[in-house]
């Protein structure tokens, strides 16, 4: 008989933790403050996970600008398990859209240099297999046809992505179907090792694994008077120099939605510029995704007429087809993150936390539910 288990937050964490904890038996009870598990929260409030706004990009080649091998490992292993999530989905009647047919890297006359750093950067923390791919203006016009402009263009082989919000969705109507006990409009007040405390009281499990994100943060400025624990991106006990759950810090990111018929973009594209970090990602029904990377602000209001403005014309400048798109959907989000914008997990008998995915959530994900289960595997009964 499977054991009783809660999960605080019911972003992409912890709806992947529920997809696995489910299908091996465990009774899974799921908190989070949102109405519903299958609908997004509108843009702007708070209960609206990350994993709502992300463009859904599975690339450790091109996160190694800014993360370390240890990333670059949990991108490798996630993308190994990504296809199996999304063919279980699939089986339950659940399609996601997935590919893995690379990514690319573009820059204009005139960027050179900055577009330089970043790829030889690039060239010498990734292994050579997985090393940017300099590619003539003939071989990236035979890749993507329709994007123009650039002048340099660099393929990462390796990498892929998956629909965040098909996803999202496809996770939490599986959980439903699967038994989950879902407790919506219910946000967590305090977590203690087989413990979550809301608004209704004390309820207490076998195993409670945190995952609120941003959301985990106390007014105190600390978590439950807890410390998030270091052992590199496993297991660990607190020290003077670790990071706190209370230093999560919310990092902007802005999307737009844009339907683009007659538009045909193969793969995500970025474009290296001395200022921005511009991503163009395609979607089925003729939609295309442009969004920046990282914005320091933990301001949840409508995107700027500024942002609009510089990453919608940079979108153009590589795909110029882009002119006569729409613009159906904009919002910004808040990912977390903390003062080394690197991940981490602390596991104790009763109590597993992870935060401070930052921007690298989807990519790493599947590996670090995959950790947190193994480390607990031993210490919560099948």
């Amino acid at each position: 008989m499977g054991s009783r288990i809660a999960i605080a937050g019911a972003g992409l964490l912890g709806r992947l933790l529920a997809f696995e904890l489910l299908q091996r038996g465990h009774a899974v009870t799921l908190f989070d403050p949102a109405p519903s598990l299958v609908q997004a929260p509108l843009a702007g409030d708070p209960a609206r996970a990350a994993g709502w706004t992300a463009a859904g990009m599975l690339s450790p080649t091109a996160e190694l600008e800014c993360a370390n091998e240890d990333v670059f490992r949990l991108g490798l292993d996630s993308l190994q398990r990504w296809p199996q999530i999304v063919t279980t989905l699939a089986g339950a009647g659940l399609p996601v859209a997935f590919q893995r047919q690379g990514s690319l890297l573009l820059a204009h006359r005139g960027d050179e240099g900055a577009a330089r750093r970043v790829v030889d950067l690039l060239r010498h923390k990734a292994p050579a297999d997985h090393a940017p791919q300099a590619l003539s203006l003939a071989e990236l016009r035979t890749l993507e046809p329709d994007v123009h402009g650039p002048a340099h263009g660099w393929l990462l082989p390796h990498e892929g992505l998956v629909h965040t919000v098909q996803t999202m969705t496809a996770l939490g109507q599986f959980a439903l179907d699967h038994g989950v006990d879902w407790r919506g409009n219910t946000p967590v007040t305090g977590l203690s090792p087989g413990q979550v405390h809301t608004a209704q009281g004390t309820e207490h499990f076998d195993q409670v694994f945190d995952v609120r994100g941003t959301g985990a943060r106390q007014r105190a400025g600390t978590v439950d008077g807890s410390s998030l624990g270091t052992g590199g991106l496993g297991e660990g006990s607190s020290t003077g120099n670790t990071p706190r759950m209370g230093d999560v810090r919310g990092v902007r990111g802005e999307v737009f939605w844009l339907h683009a018929p007659g538009v045909v973009l193969n793969r995500p594209v970025r474009l290296l510029h001395p200022r921005w970090r511009v991503y163009v990602v395609p979607r089925p029904g003729d939609l295309v995704v442009v969004g920046a990377t990282e914005i320091e602000s933990e301001d949840r209001s409508p995107v700027s007429v500024r942002s609009a403005l510089e990453l919608l014309s940079a979108a153009h400048s590589v795909l110029p087809g882009l002119s006569e798109a729409r613009i159906v959907h904009s919002e910004a989000n808040l990912r977390p993150a903390l003062p080394d914008n690197l991940p981490r997990t602390h596991a104790e008998p009763g109590l597993t936390r992870i935060n401070g995915l930052f921007r690298h959530g989807w990519l790493i994900a599947p590996a670090l539910v995959a950790q947190a289960l193994h480390t607990v595997d031993e210490a919560v009964p099948a």
